[in-house]
């Protein structure tokens, strides 16, 4: 069975992907997250399932440390699959401007740490020519949410940044694929007081990025009805995609 690395397992979309792994018969996962009880609670459900569970406890945004660490995993069992996941919320719990540091914090974790992981492991998987990657972006990186600035524009730019390297690897034999959510009831998104359309359970995510990534899919995105407004939203006039954006206000409550 492959070698599965997913960062950001502890809770909501990395957790529910990590057991829905864990239920492949001889599953070797490579888990990573912030929050030590949760991530070993995680750890601990998957090898109930009979999966080969092994963790690591870091913040992404330790390009050194991660980069090491990467390495290391990579010299024992050469890693098939990694979901770049790991992410946290922007925006402000009024619904009034992000300030500096959310907006500063937000973008080193969904962008720079998400490029710490991305990184060395396209080097690794193309030196030895296999592999595939999954970076989870978001809807948002289509219509970027006013009430999140640089959650969005961290998402777009994973977004643009996995489907240039996606044209690149290919001949290599490494595969990319970014990943492109709605709304999904996590506790990340929990946090959110606003409408949420279309709004799903994390296992049923985990289930349709996995089947996405069997077909090796350039784009896994959903729900495909919000998918395809999202799509379409930088091609209509700023005023139209305004009103459609004004839905989707939001406030949030402090980060932990």
């Amino acid at each position: 069975m492959p070698v599965i690395l997913i960062t950001g397992a502890s809770s909501g979309i990395g957790a529910a992907l990590a057991r829905l792994c864990a239920k492949q018969k001889g599953a070797n996962l490579v888990l990573t997250g912030r929050d030590r009880g949760r991530l070993d609670a995680v750890a601990a459900e998957c090898r109930t399932f009979g999966a080969q569970v092994r963790t690591g406890l870091f913040d992404v945004r330790a390009r050194d440390t991660v980069g090491a660490w990467l390495r290391a995993i990579d010299t024992e069992s050469p890693l098939d699959l990694v979901i770049v996941n790991a992410a946290v919320n922007g925006g402000h719990p009024s619904g009034a401007l992000e300030n500096e540091e959310t907006a500063f914090e937000t973008a080193d974790i969904n962008y720079g740490g998400a490029l710490n992981v991305l990184l060395p492991t396209v080097t690794l998987m193309s030196a030895r020519g296999r592999g595939q990657i999954a970076l989870v972006s978001s809807l948002a990186a289509y219509a970027p949410l006013p009430d999140a600035p640089a959650y969005s524009g961290a998402k777009a730019a994973l977004l643009a940044h996995g489907l240039a390297l996606r044209a690149k690897l290919r001949p290599l034999g490494v595969r990319v694929s970014v990943v492109a959510p709605g709304y999904v009831k996590t506790p990340m998104g929990g946090v959110i007081k606003g409408w949420r359309p279309l709004e799903m359970s994390a296992d049923e995510a985990a289930a349709r990025i996995l089947r996405g990534l069997e077909r090796d899919r350039d784009v896994v995105a959903f729900p495909w009805p919000l998918a395809a407004l999202a799509r379409g939203a930088l091609l209509v006039p700023e005023r139209v995609r305004s009103l459609g954006l004004r839905g989707l206000r939001f406030r949030n409550r402090p980060r932990r």
